[in-house]
């Protein structure tokens, strides 16, 4: 078996590796909030799933900065190449020009 036979099997079950990955994040943060750490640096250290709602939060926090980074940089407007479309033929005062 290739890699590329076993990237195909692994697509084709792409919901049930989304359902197990799931299920496996689930648990580790039950299992963070049920036993209790051995060594708490800070006071938010004890809580239970705090890891997980923080890294949760920062990666909400960069995706917004990114896609507003996105809307203020790089999109443009549907009409900033002008009226015509790339498929549309010249218009003939275009090949005047030309």
């Amino acid at each position: 078996m290739n890699l590329g036979d076993l990237l195909e099997k692994l697509v084709r079950r792409g919901r049930l590796l989304s359902l197990i990955t799931l299920a496996l994040m689930a648990c580790l943060v039950l299992a963070d909030i049920i036993i209790p750490p051995d060594y708490v640096r800070f006071p938010w250290d004890g809580i239970g799933g705090f890891a997980a709602l923080l890294g949760f939060a920062g990666c909400a926090f960069f995706i917004a900065v990114a896609k507003g980074l996105g809307v203020l940089l790089v999109y443009k407007p549907e009409d900033y190449y002008g009226e015509e479309h790339e498929h549309d033929p010249p218009s003939a005062d275009r090949r005047e020009h030309d």
